[in-house]
């Protein structure tokens, strides 16, 4: 249901983009005032094309805010599935690092109070002479 109104959704708003590209401007009207219009024998007659294309526009437009409503209404109601990468488990590389780290903190908490390393000076351990 979810795919076919995505793919009514995208129809819709390819045929209205159509639509309205299709259409004339405010400004043609103006040239055609001053001789440059078509002639009135059009095949929508002198305003049927406009009309017509108007109507279509709306319509569509009302199509196309209906199915993005649908479609808003049915994902706020879909089940939280978990996607490809929630539902893989963690790499073993990272696990085997966790391991590590824990065994070592493990380690580092078993030795006698003289024997731990202060955690300042760990960074300056680090760093070359």
């Amino acid at each position: 249901m979810h795919t076919f109104l995505l793919t009514v959704h995208v129809f819709l708003a390819i045929t209205m983009i159509g639509l309205i590209l299709i259409q004339h401007g405010k400004g043609a009207d103006a040239g055609a005032a001053f001789g440059g219009g078509g002639s009135a024998g059009s095949l929508f007659g002198a305003r049927g094309s406009a009309s017509f294309l108007t109507r279509a526009t709306a319509i569509l437009a009302t199509l196309f805010f209906l199915n993005s409503l649908t479609l808003a209404y049915l994902t706020g109601q879909r089940t939280s599935e978990k996607g490809l990468i929630e539902s893989l488990s963690p790499a073993p590389v990272v696990q085997e690092q966790q391991l590590q780290q824990q065994q070592k903190q493990d380690k580092a908490s078993s030795l006698p109070l003289e024997q731990q390393q202060p955690k300042e000076n760990a960074i300056s351990d680090q760093i070359p002479d």
